[in-house]
């Protein structure tokens, strides 16, 4: 899949998926609310994410978990722009997590590189236009509802193909709007009004999304098909969403593997290397596949 190797204004090109570590300033996120609240404990947390590995830090100030209520404009731009400001201080790159035109903004402004919308603009009317007068990549994510209701917008034929088409939409709609196709970065939204089986669904086929011909961003950090997946085999309860860090660094190479431009996870070190792995491999097979292609019969 070349699309994963297109590049993206003021980001660099990597020769192997991306790793972007996640920096949750909320006190309600599924997996670790609460634990980089404080700005201070966020900023560390997302200079240490760089430590380890990560390539982009996104920092995030509302849960967009599953029946997760918004929090007004005001606190998410209190959580954020600091935050932002700091991590991008050190010369890092830095993703804002966020549905809100003005706290995409600011945070660009404080030093944000990539705009991440889980609406792909839907939510806010002036997203568009911001993310096209920054001039900043723009991840559209699929997405059908706000977070309090979006399980039950789950419900498709052919997951696969109607989720496609329904980003491939929405990408028309931003750059009709007046984003540049170059900025467009699309990402599945795992999670995103999906049932387990969609989510397994959408993995097993993200070579499908080479048809778009553009950078495939692929968040299945903790998960709750994950937890499904790895349930107690007496009781029946999911993993905690902590417990799923394993799993989740084998999704990261298998995504990887299958064209991914970058992968969104809340432990970095392991799938820093996991993705370094899976390039190694790559590259010594293409390597191989060439050498025996111009290698003499007999």
């Amino acid at each position: 899949m070349d699309a994963d190797r297109n590049p993206l204004p003021g980001l660099p090109e990597w020769d192997r998926c991306g790793v972007m570590g996640i920096v949750n300033v909320t006190p309600d996120s599924f997996s670790d609310g609460g634990l980089w609240l404080d700005p201070d404990r966020a900023l560390a947390h997302g200079l240490e994410l760089i430590a380890q590995g990560a390539d982009v830090v996104d920092v995030g100030g509302e849960s967009t978990r599953p029946g997760a209520a918004r929090i007004t404009r005001e606190e998410e731009l209190r959580r954020v722009v600091p935050v932002v400001r700091g991590i991008a201080g050190g010369g890092a790159l830095i993703s804002v997590d966020t549905m809100r035109a003005d706290v995409a903004e600011a945070a660009v402004d404080a030093g944000a590189r990539i705009i991440n919308d889980v609406s792909g603009g839907r939510a806010d009317s002036r997203m568009v236009s911001v993310a096209a007068g920054t001039g900043v990549p723009f991840v559209v994510v699929h997405w059908r509802g706000q977070s309090a209701h979006m399980d039950e917008l789950a419900g498709y034929g052919d997951v696969v193909g109607e989720v496609i088409e329904e980003v491939e939409r929405q990408m028309d709609a931003v750059v009709a709007g007046g984003v540049d196709p170059g900025q467009v970065i699309v990402d599945p939204g795992l999670g995103f009004a999906k049932t387990r089986e969609d989510d397994w669904a959408l993995l097993a086929r993200i070579d499908a999304w080479a048809r778009l011909g553009r950078p495939v961003l692929v968040g299945a950090s903790r998960k709750r098909f994950l937890g499904t997946l790895l349930a107690d085999p007496v009781t029946g309860e999911p993993r905690p969403p902590r417990a799923r860090d394993a799993a989740t660094t084998a999704v990261s190479a298998l995504a990887a593997a299958r064209g991914a431009w970058a992968v969104r996870v809340h432990e970095v070190s392991a799938t820093a290397d996991a993705v370094r792995v899976e390039a190694a491999l790559r590259r010594t097979r293409d390597r191989l596949t060439s050498a025996d292609a111009i290698s003499p019969a007999g």
